[in-house]
């Protein structure tokens, strides 16, 4: 059995690629806008069987995220992308603050553990690239996160895991034609904690 991958859109303007890669993995996708009324329908264990918190424009707090991430309450699989990760973070006690310089649409060496989406990956890092003005402050992470990955150079944040649930968040384009090994990040996540996907 496939799979059940649903997607939540949050006005991203190149959400279509993320979906094309997810179904090349073999996945059953659903797309659903952040704010629309079925949302909660759409992440129901009974129809999904992990959630991916898609990019997109604004502030975490304003996306519907947290309330996503307090429906689930933990039962099924979260991987975020960009603005999914930054809630991510901030649904579990995390600060955001404002990057110095803005990065949109410059690649970045990423340094990251080798393991979940990581697993596999070059010890020496990854060239990844980065659409962001807000950055989840490494320094702010609670006791229930960790820290997954550094970009080289300004030493951001870019990306986290739960210690205790499979949730994981990368702050930036596993989708994008700039990012190596985008399709392994998404396929690990999705491995990883989901047993009928192996």
């Amino acid at each position: 059995m496939s799979t059940r991958v649903t997607i939540v859109d949050a006005y991203d303007s190149f959400v279509h690629i993320l979906v094309d890669y997810v179904r090349q993995l073999d996945c059953e996708v659903r797309v659903v806008r952040r704010n629309a009324a079925d949302l909660f329908a759409a992440i129901d264990p009974e129809v999904c069987d992990v959630i991916l918190l898609g990019p997109g424009p604004g502030h975490p707090s304003d996306s519907g995220y947290l309330q996503l991430l307090e429906h689930n309450r933990k039962q099924l699989p979260v991987f975020g992308v960009c603005l999914g990760h930054q809630a991510i973070g901030l649904y579990y006690g995390a600060k955001l603050a404002y990057a110095e310089h803005l990065v949109h649409g410059k690649t970045s060496l990423v340094h990251h553990d080798g393991l979940g989406c990581f697993a596999g990956l070059p010890a020496q890092g990854i060239r990844a690239m980065r659409y962001h003005s807000i950055i989840v402050d490494r320094k702010s992470l609670p006791p229930c996160l960790t820290a997954t990955a550094t970009a080289s150079g300004d030493g951001y944040l870019m990306g986290l895991r739960h210690n205790r649930f499979a949730v994981e968040g990368v702050q930036f384009h596993p989708e994008s034609i700039g990012t190596e090994y985008g399709m392994e990040i998404i396929r690990n996540f999705i491995k990883s904690y989901h047993k009928d996907s192996r």
